[in-house]
């Protein structure tokens, strides 16, 4: 005789999934007691969960962007890119990821530091967009520093316009919260670019006629 699957327990995945939606007694603290479990996919929907629910302090971000296990932090990373963050403890650890040994993790945290606008990383950004052995890396670095748009990140996107077909065509877009005759050089020299969808992002720009 086969038993009602409705009187099965209830997997702590599910759990976690229902408490991420506010559903079930107790959900907050469910999610808060799994941030801490032994059990990386765990701490990651807890972590869900409590973004979801507005619940994340900036020590469980700390406490998630230094997590032992890369998954956990790449996770943390996608999902700080879209919170609201005001602590400039959280930032420092944001830029403390740009170290990371882990290429996902560094493009996580280069996107979420763009996202932020945080102008207090433009430094260690120009370090990834001309130094990063990983080209995923170094475009994402681009992109985050044209949405800054800095001038210190001046120098980094125009030697982009060096690097791989990709990295050079987020660099003509960097190059759109740019002016100067310098910028309008590159431009031209990039409408001759031997990848068309180079030439094409710069004919989008429409300034390589200058």
């Amino acid at each position: 005789m086969h038993g009602d699957d409705s009187t099965l327990a209830e997997s702590i995945d599910e759990t976690l999934l229902r408490a991420g939606f506010a559903m079930g007694a107790n959900y907050s603290v469910v999610l808060r007691t799994n941030l801490q479990s032994p059990i990386p996919r765990h701490r990651i929907l807890a972590l869900r969960g409590m973004v979801r629910q507005n619940l994340v302090t900036s020590d469980d971000w700390l406490r998630a962007l230094s997590d032992g296990d890369v998954d956990v932090r790449r996770e943390a990373l996608n999902q700080i890119a879209h919170a609201l963050v005001d602590d400039e403890l959280v930032f420092a650890a944001l830029v403390r990821g740009l170290d990371d040994d882990d290429a996902l993790v560094v493009d996580g945290a280069v996107f979420a530091l763009g996202e932020h606008l945080y102008v207090g990383a433009v430094e260690k950004l120009c370090v990834i967009a001309t130094s990063h052995e990983d080209a995923r890396c170094r475009e994402s670095a681009i992109a985050a520093l044209g949405t800054l748009g800095d001038d210190r990140a001046r120098p980094a996107i125009l030697g982009a316009l060096d690097d791989k077909p990709p990295v050079r065509r987020r660099a003509i877009v960097a190059l759109s919260n740019f002016e100067g005759p310098d910028i309008d050089e590159a431009l031209t020299r990039a409408s001759e670019d031997r990848d068309w969808q180079v030439r094409a992002a710069v004919n989008q720009l429409g300034r390589d006629d200058d």
